[in-house]
């Protein structure tokens, strides 16, 4: 028996709304990323034809910023790795590891970077599961400093490690001083613990996606050989009403 119209048309609407959000979730991440690409690009083209325009004049072609602010940082890496080059960028930095409010924020961000420049120290870069003793609880964090030496005295003796544990979204972290046993490294670079922080590890793998697609569900077929269920006896019909006087049943003997 076909389903009422009321009910096809919500089936059809529950399903276009699910094929829409589908789609809004499988386009947003690509247009929101092109759209960041183009922001930077955009203002990275600003920034090096407004600092090579007193050289080049009215001269441009697209793209051309871009690509002379590319060679410009290849140029500063290939020089501040020579020790001489490094010297001079010491006295550059001066005022900003100098001023009050500048260190802070110049100090605070280039740590950060220097954490994930390839000349760092590799002991450090891990990322860990932190367990705590006796605690069915597990914490995934970052190994940012092996050992207290060169901090102000009042830490525990042995030897411990810094893990930094990142929180959702990135809104801040914890920092905490643990036991080296405490903490056991698993499997994964930094740059992919910080995206899966970055949003509270909701992703899934893929194939744990295709094991959450709801399957069809088959019709249970009954075994070979297996009785089959007999069917609800009938209720009996209500006998009908006797007939008013006696009738002559065709099987009587005539006299």
């Amino acid at each position: 028996m076909p389903a009422p119209k009321p009910y096809r048309k919500l089936i059809s609407m529950t399903r276009l709304s699910r094929y829409f959000f589908r789609g809004l979730i499988t386009l947003l991440p690509i247009a929101l990323t092109i759209y960041v690409l183009y922001i930077l690009l955009s203002w990275t083209e600003r920034v090096a034809m407004a600092l090579l325009s007193p050289f080049i004049g009215s001269f441009y072609i697209p793209g051309m910023g871009l690509g002379l602010g590319i060679l410009g940082i290849l140029l500063v890496g290939y020089l501040v790795s020579k020790e001489r080059v490094q010297r001079v960028f010491l006295l550059v930095e001066m005022p900003f590891t100098n001023i009050p409010v500048v260190k802070s924020i110049y100090s605070s961000l280039k740590s950060f970077a220097d954490y994930f420049s390839p000349s760092a120290k590799t002991d450090t870069q891990h990322v860990v599961v932190l367990r705590i003793p006796g605690q069915p609880l597990e914490l995934v964090g970052l190994i940012t400093r092996r050992g207290t030496a060169g901090l102000p005295e009042g830490f525990l003796p042995g030897e411990r490690v810094a893990v930094y544990l990142p929180m959702g979204y990135m809104i801040g972290g914890y920092t905490v001083f643990v036991p080296t046993e405490w903490v056991n490294p698993i499997d994964m670079s930094v740059e992919e613990a910080m995206r899966a922080s970055l949003i509270a590890w909701m992703a899934r793998a893929p194939d744990e996606s295709a094991s959450a697609a709801p399957q069809p569900v088959a019709p249970a077929v009954a075994p070979a050989g297996a009785p089959t269920p007999a069917a609800a006896p009938a209720e009996p019909d209500e006998p009908a009403a006797p007939a008013a006087g006696p009738t002559a049943s065709s099987d009587a003997p005539r006299p």
